[in-house]
């Protein structure tokens, strides 16, 4: 299923690729050399994440379950593991330094199914 990402009138992500089964959610952006095709990965439910296996930086945005912003983390290198944010129930992984600066913690995103 592909999403699209808004805060407003502001388009966040055009392409959100899904990740809710445990095969996805599992595989995630590992080995892969960059989001192809896609702007973001929505990974459902999820709380923590690492970055082992990862060939490029991340942004990471964790959500609650209405879909505002609990944390946002900005260029994670590969190998790396975050926190656990217990208010969030899912995130976003976006290419290092694809996240705009005006997102703060407590905006509302919309998602929009697209396909």
């Amino acid at each position: 299923m592909l999403m699209k990402l808004t805060k407003g009138d502001q388009v966040i992500a055009e392409k959100v690729k899904m990740a809710d089964t445990i095969y996805l959610r599992t595989v995630g952006l590992m080995f892969s050399k960059s989001l192809d095709g896609f702007d973001c990965l929505w990974i459902r439910p999820c709380k923590s994440i690492h970055t082992c296996f990862m060939k490029y930086p991340i942004d990471v945005m964790f959500l609650d379950k209405k879909l505002k912003i609990v944390k946002i983390i900005k260029n994670i290198k590969p190998w790396r593991v975050t926190l656990m944010y217990f208010t969030a129930t899912q995130c976003l992984e976006f290419s290092g330094g694809f996240l705009p600066g005006n997102l703060k913690i407590g905006d509302n995103l919309e998602a929009v199914c697209i396909n």
